[in-house]
This record gives C-alpha cells, sequence and structure tokens, in this order.
C-alpha cells in the first residue's frame, strides 16, 4: 500500500512538472490592415504671399533684393561684373530694369536676388518678363538653394531651378531645366525642354514655375513647358527640392553657354524688362 501511495504522489509530480514545463500557445496575432497612402492634391493661393509690383521709382526695394557682386566668371567663363549701380538695375515706368553694358572695355550687368529677403518651400511662382536677344546675352529667372545642407558643394548638390533661360545666338527659343548632383549639365544629365517664343524678346510673358512636394512644372504663359517629378525614394542627389529656394534675375554676358558664338560689343546695352514677380503659396485640396 505505501508503493502504491508513493508511486501515486511521484506520478502527481511528473504531471505538474509537464503543466509547469509546457509553452502555453500563443494568443493569436491580430490581423493589421494597412491603410492606402493618402492621395493629397494641391492648389495654390490666389493670393500672393510675396510680390513686387515696381510702382515705384528708382532703387530695387531694399527689403526685397538683394546683389551678387563682382566678376570671376561665376563658374561659366563669364565676362560681366555685376554691380548695384542704378545703371545696371532701376525701376522706372512701372518696370524692373536689368541691364547689361559695354563701357571702359569691360562688361557689367546686375543679378538681384531674394536670398533672406524672399525664400520659398513650394508655392507658384510668375515673372512676367520680356528678355533681350543679342549675341552674348544670358538673361536668366532661376532659383538655387538659400542654404548649403546637401553633399558636399553648394552647386550641384543643392539643386536649382531654371525658371527661364535664354542665349542669345539662339534667339527666341527659350530653355527650362532643373539640376540636382544626378542631373545636371556637367555630366550631361541634366533634365529640361525647350520652346519657341517668337515674341520672346518683342513681348512681355509670364514665366512661371509651379513647386509641389513631388514635382517642379515650368510653364510659359499657363503652358507646360517642362515637368520634373520626385522618384520614389529618391534621396537628395535626384530630389533636393524640399527646402527653402530664393529667386535670381539676371543678365550674363558670354560664358560656357551664352558665350558660344561670341560676343558683339556693338549690341549694348542691353535690358531684361520685369513687369511683376508674385509668389503664391501652396495649400491642400
Amino acid at each position: 500500500m505505501k508503493k502504491k501511495l508513493i508511486l501515486f504522489k511521484v506520478l502527481i509530480a511528473s504531471a505538474c512538472l509537464y503543466i509547469a514545463c509546457k509553452s502555453p500557445e500563443e494568443p493569436p496575432k491580430p490581423i493589421v490592415i494597412t491603410p492606402a497612402p493618402e492621395v493629397v492634391n494641391y492648389t495654390f493661393d490666389t493670393t500672393p504671399i510675396w510680390q513686387d509690383e515696381f510702382d515705384y521709382t528708382g532703387e530695387p526695394d531694399q527689403k526685397k533684393w538683394g546683389y551678387d557682386l563682382g566678376g570671376g566668371g561665376w563658374g561659366n567663363n563669364e565676362k560681366q561684373t555685376y554691380t548695384s549701380d542704378r545703371k545696371n538695375s532701376r525701376v522706372e515706368d512701372g518696370k524692373l530694369i536689368v541691364q547689361a553694358r559695354f563701357e571702359e572695355d569691360r562688361y557689367t550687368s546686375a543679378r538681384l536676388v531674394t536670398k533672406k529677403k524672399g525664400d520659398f518651400t513650394y508655392g507658384k511662382i510668375t515673372v512676367r518678363a520680356k528678355i533681350p536677344g543679342g549675341l552674348g546675352t544670358w538673361p536668366a529667372i532661376w532659383m538655387l538653394a538659400t542654404d548649403q545642407n546637401y553633399g558636399k558643394n553648394y552647386w550641384p548638390d543643392n539643386g536649382e531651378i531654371d525658371i527661364m533661360e535664354h542665349v542669345g545666338f539662339d534667339p527666341n527659343i527659350v530653355h527650362a531645366n532643373i539640376h540636382t548632383l544626378a542631373y545636371n549639365h556637367s555630366i550631361g544629365t541634366n533634365k529640361g525642354n525647350r520652346v519657341s517664343v517668337g515674341t520672346a524678346m518683342t513681348e512681355f510673358h509670364d514665366y512661371t514655375c509651379e513647386w509641389k512636394p513631388n514635382e517642379v512644372k515650368l510653364l510659359i504663359d499657363d503652358k507646360q513647358l517642362f515637368i520634373f517629378s520626385k522618384e520614389e525614394y529618391a534621396d537628395f542627389e535626384k530630389w533636393p527640392f524640399n527646402k527653402p529656394f530664393h529667386l535670381l534675375l539676371n543678365i550674363a554676358v558670354g560664358g560656357n553657354w551664352g558665350g558660344q558664338k561670341g560676343i558683339d560689343p556693338m549690341i549694348f546695352p542691353k535690358q531684361m524688362e520685369v513687369d511683376y514677380v508674385r509668389v503664391f503659396a501652396l495649400k491642400k485640396i
């Protein structure tokens, strides 16, 4: 009888040990439903958040415009020296005048910038302008990053948006381009387009950049000239356009592109006239 009792206790202990050691069943995993990505549509405000209508006379508004100054080729072997002299930039008759000149055997011009006075991330930027022609002229309406915080070099690592470029040896052909570290003209990969605008040098046209988180669209008189879309998982090398940029208005003389067929000094002075600059904020629909 005593042996049976001991055997019974051993069996009970073994059963308890088995139960204690057995891993509990894992609870069923919850079913996770991943929502579809949010589809975001954008539009632009109808009231400008920044503008210059040039309804005054004299010096360009110091609260809105600064200057890049000097010569040295500007990375493109350009011949002009940029100044803040009223001969090269002024407001008169409701227009901003950016004028390139040839005097005393040197070329002078102006390069106006909104850096630290008008810096924007996304939005619609419209510049209404009449551009000059003539061999050696290179007017531009464009944008650069305000700060250098991508890559090792300011350009092209931090990006460039060329809303309008025109070279005098190819009259009335308007160019629109973007430049990044991965896509730029120095390595033959820049992205852009061009179009013939027969009245570019005789009439005013609207040159526009519509900049959204996933695309940069460049237009002339509301007609699309070029669109650059952000690639999926693109890093700054392909898409640096997610931070503040500022606007530049200038006329270069000569250079690697503008001076390909020489410069005719007899055509100067030459000027770009700007009727207005308007910037509209981006908003979600």
